[in-house]
């Protein structure tokens, strides 16, 4: 417990982080997470954490030790994307109950669920997720882990991550610590290379890194490990043996990166591939790194002449689109690093930024918004449901960005709206996500159906008709019993 806790206050010490190195000695032990309001929702804890940034490893076993209702609530929580192995949908639970706590089961059905996986599936690791009520019962879950890993001949990986421990963002980084001392550097690779680089913090949602791939593969340099999008466990397995690495997400695994750094003297950069100027600057910092590590420079002219044919092709298909989204006004509520390189993307084809959300974004995310907004009266902490409202509901602006949680403040505010949080359906990162994001903003904002429902109904722009509709309501009446007896003769209407 002494060692978990001293793995937790690393975490939290984290040197390659800007904000934290700014804090006193106090507010680093508390970590990034704030503190929660009194009624308010926490978010997700540590567990969910750690479920996000490892669930996409495609061929593993993701196998959760504790009550069915913790499986449930973080399954499929990323819209992350495989090209090949499909275990990682399969969920695995030992489903615990309230008699095998009482009983001390646990450790027992924990160490038989891993049996049935092997014989079963058949997987090249099994991970293994205590939960609160596991760990509070204190099931020894790295001995059994231990235990089945000698037993049946293959890596089952403890990621000490139960829920109470703390925020998702914690989770996320206890991650990176289970991949760093049980995953990596376990296997030594056959076919390492000058031009090998890690991808660190990319979940492929929707499959977006499948955009930016074959940039790299024309560059001729490979991804030895995209952690954790579309990974197999061998990639991870053998990730120290790359020569660069790019961090996408730097509050999830900025920690792996730094260690990876220090171990196998792998050098990091933060960068985007979200917008035409982001990939660009991403493809030349990757290329100056690997020739820093012993590449060919003749990589970085190879680099410079894709940079100058892909972009001459995006800003050819975004040229359609400028004289109908130039001005437009965008509202964007999400956080992290879509808070800037989204903002930049979009500026980029003369949209203007009415607002963007910081609630998750680090110091240097909130640094660059300034320098590519050059002011933070555009920046906001977090809106109010009621202030989102009345800001689109007055027309100031033209579409909102975000999630699915915020999907209806805009749909009620008769505003178009536009998903581009992980649940999204289409892939945003590259040159070619680029154009697709443009073209599903135009798509949304000149859909008809918004001019449709912002008109008003007939008896509310019409007062006249509302107070002739009596009169016009007996006057039907009588044109109906006209109609009943038209054609009748004098006899049929004395019969009737």
């Amino acid at each position: 417990m002494s060692s978990l806790r001293a793995k937790i206050q690393d975490v939290f010490n984290e040197p390659a982080c800007e904000q934290n190195r700014r804090k006193d000695a106090k507010a680093r032990k508390e970590g990034c997470s704030k503190p929660l309001t009194p009624g308010a929702a926490a978010g997700g804890c540590a567990f969910d954490g750690a479920k996000i940034v490892l669930q996409p490893i495609t061929d593993v076993a993701h196998l959760i030790h504790g009550p069915l209702a913790c499986e449930g609530n973080s399954w499929d929580n990323r819209g992350a994307a495989s090209s090949g192995p499909t275990l990682w949908r399969t969920s695995f639970t030992t489903d615990l109950t309230e008699l095998d706590v009482v009983l001390g089961q646990g450790e027992r059905k924990l160490f038989k669920a891993i049996r049935e996986i092997k014989e079963a599936y058949g997987p090249p690791a099994i991970f293994v997720y205590p939960t609160c009520v596991t760990a509070l019962i204190g099931d020894d879950i790295e001995a059994i882990c231990k235990r089945a890993a000698e037993k049946f001949g293959l890596p089952v990986v403890p990621v000490n991550a139960p829920g109470f421990f703390g925020s998702k963002n914690l989770g996320n980084k206890l991650a990176g610590e289970a991949l760093l001392e049980r995953v990596i550097g376990t296997v030594e690779p056959d076919d390492a290379g000058p031009h090998d680089i890690n991808i660190l913090g990319e979940f492929n949602l929707a499959g977006e890194f499948w955009l930016v791939k074959p940039l790299l593969d024309r560059l001729g340099i490979r991804v030895r490990a995209c952690i954790p999008g579309d990974a197999r466990y061998l990639d991870i397995a053998c990730a120290h043996r790359a020569r660069a690495a790019m961090m996408v997400c730097s509050t999830a695994l900025i920690n792996l990166a730094r260690k990876m750094e220090q171990r196998w003297d792998i050098p990091f950069f933060e960068g985007s591939f979200y917008g035409i100027t982001d990939t660009s600057e991403a493809l030349r910092q990757i290329s100056q790194l690997l020739v820093k590590k012993g590449a060919d420079p003749e990589i970085l002219g190879r680099t410079e002449a894709s940079i100058a044919e892909e972009e001459a092709i995006a800003w050819k298909k975004l040229a359609a689109y400028r004289p109908r989204l130039e001005g437009k006004r965008v509202l964007l509520n999400t956080g992290g690093v879509k808070s800037w390189s989204v903002v930049h993307a979009l500026m980029e084809i003369g949209i203007e930024i009415v607002g963007t959300s910081v609630k998750k974004s680090t110091v240097e995310d909130k640094e660059r918004i300034k320098q590519i907004l050059k002011d933070d009266n555009h920046m906001f902490e977090q809106m109010a449901p009621r202030e989102l409202y009345a800001m689109l509901s007055e027309h100031k602006a033209d579409i909102m960005l975000s999630g699915g949680r915020t999907q209806f403040i805009a749909l009620k505010a008769k505003t178009p709206w536009l998903d581009i949080n992980q649940e999204r359906q289409h892939p945003y990162a590259g040159y070619d996500g680029m154009v697709e994001l443009v073209r599903q903003i135009d798509l949304a904002i000149h859909n008809p159906i918004w001019r449709q429902v912002r008109e008003p109904a007939p008896w509310d722009c019409q007062p006249a008709v509302r107070e002739e509709l009596p009169r016009m309501k007996s006057e039907i009446a009588t044109l109906h019993v006209v109609q009943e007896f038209a054609g009748t003769t004098a006899d049929d209407f004395g019969e009737r």
